[in-house]
């Protein structure tokens, strides 16, 4: 006899491929993350609160949520702040579904979603994503019945950097209002797009966020939850009080405070890495997904002999399947030499 429920004891760890990630010795372009290192006032904002003395006592947060409500253009009960964006999505998933209940999870996508809901004894319809074709909206809306409790949105979707447009967020708002849509904006800062304003329209959208991409704080775990004000409220209940680490607030308040150093960043890898890789693609009839993301799904020939060429020329990426298996591998858009670096060994290899 096992003291587990049945789903745990079928479950497997999430194991993301992270030994060996030293950036002293690699480009790291297989976790999407930023690629450099974050600017000197961060640093120096987690130094000087090391030296305030205060890190025997609890976390106290401050003004951190008004500070997020002014940056994302919402009201400061409309947020609540979490250790990572995979606490909010968990927090979620488990408010709103149980044992007997659907979680629709277009896939392939992001494995948290089917973790959590897993966990909580839901069953998963997971439509599939399919290039060229967008998020898989007519699969989902057809698949919601008066069991489904959470639709996930993910936008843009990883690892196919797939978005979703906020008609039709609202079609499924509009479809499953007993259901929780669960629109991830991992990425918003690369594409500036967001489903806040439907907040107002919908009580059952939440929107998760993230410090740890585009911001490049994923060692500290901090994130965010957008929604009504009520199911806020209705969330804070589950979180602990002191859930999210004091050092991750110093660093994101001090990130808000200089935004500059991710607006340059992302000019530089959206504005010139990405159109260039993408025709470095194209010339060479290799195939990728259309992305809106800061990654993209790219299936070249021998993918994982590729891997491994650009591994020994000190540059990692990450092995991904599309729905039907296919293997492919995720890249993410570093700076312009990190990009031109990777396209003259990928050349390399291919000239072999």
């Amino acid at each position: 006899m096992s003291v587990f429920k049945p789903q745990i004891e079928q479950l497997a760890a999430y194991k993301p491929p992270l030994d060996g990630r030293d950036p002293a010795r690699y480009t790291l372009l297989d976790f999407n993350e930023r690629t450099i290192p974050v600017g000197d006032h961060i640093k120096q904002a987690l130094v000087d609160f090391i030296h305030s003395d205060r890190l025997q006592m609890y976390p106290a947060y401050g003004d951190i949520t008004q500070q997020l409500a002014d940056y994302c253009q919402v009201q400061e009960p409309q947020v609540m702040i979490t250790n990572g964006s995979d606490h909010g999505i968990e927090l979620i998933i488990r408010a709103v579904g149980g044992v007997g209940d659907d979680a629709i999870i277009p896939g392939p996508t992001f494995a948290i979603y089917g973790q959590v809901a897993t966990v909580e004894g839901m069953s998963i319809v997971a439509p599939d994503y399919r290039k060229g074709e967008g998020y898989p909206v007519q699969q989902v809306l057809a698949a919601i019945t008066d069991r489904t409790k959470i639709i996930v949105a993910a936008s843009p979707n990883n690892p196919c950097g797939t978005a979703i447009s906020n008609e039709q967020i609202a079609q499924l708002a509009k479809a499953a209002p007993n259901a929780g849509i669960l629109v991830d904006e991992c990425y918003f800062e690369y594409t500036r797009t967001s489903a806040t304003a439907l907040l107002a329209q919908f009580d059952n959208i939440f929107i998760t966020r993230t410090f740890s991409k585009t911001w490049g704080l994923p060692s500290l775990r901090f994130g965010y939850v957008l929604s009504t004000a009520n199911n806020i409220t209705r969330l804070l209940a589950m979180r602990g009080p002191y859930d999210i680490n004091q050092l991750a607030v110093v660093a994101a308040k001090a990130a808000l405070e200089k935004p500059e150093y991710v607006d340059d960043y992302i000019a530089e890898v959206m504005g010139q890495s990405k159109p260039k890789l993408e025709a470095f693609l194209t010339e060479r009839d290799i195939e990728f997904w259309p992305t809106t993301a800061n990654y993209i799904l790219t299936f070249p020939p021998q993918p994982e002999a590729l891997k491994q060429a650009l591994q020994a020329a000190g540059i990692l990426v990450r092995p991904r399947v599309d729905s039907e298996g296919r293997q492919g591998l995720r890249i993410t858009f570093g700076t312009l030499p990190q990009t031109e670096r990777l396209m003259a060994a990928m050349a390399e290899f291919f000239a072999r």
